[in-house]
């Protein structure tokens, strides 16, 4: 049985980064004291280096990209289903 993918807070995050970039503490001695892989903090530098604060949006909070990204897909789904309503042949209303 597969354990559950664990979840952190993007304060928590952004503070891992800053005791590695601020306070000078290595990554293996951060990895230690807050119980993260190395891997997973060189991820959350480079994101960090990359993006910075903006590295982490957090569940339902979208970059302000991702955020045009999904307003502009869902005006394309929109504007289809209103094409294809009008290229739907139209039923004469005289009766037969």
């Amino acid at each position: 049985m597969a354990g559950s993918r664990k979840v952190y807070t993007p304060e928590f995050q952004l503070q891992a980064v800053r005791m590695i970039t601020e306070q000078k503490l290595s990554v293996a001695e951060v990895a230690r004291r807050l119980g993260v892989t190395e891997n997973r903090l060189h991820d959350w530098k480079k994101a960090v280096l990359q993006k910075g604060a903006d590295a982490f949006p957090g569940s339902g909070h979208l970059t302000p990209v991702e955020e045009e990204l999904r307003r502009l897909r869902a005006d394309v789904k929109r504007l289809e289903m209103e094409r294809d309503i009008l290229k739907k042949p139209r039923r004469s209303s005289s009766p037969r």
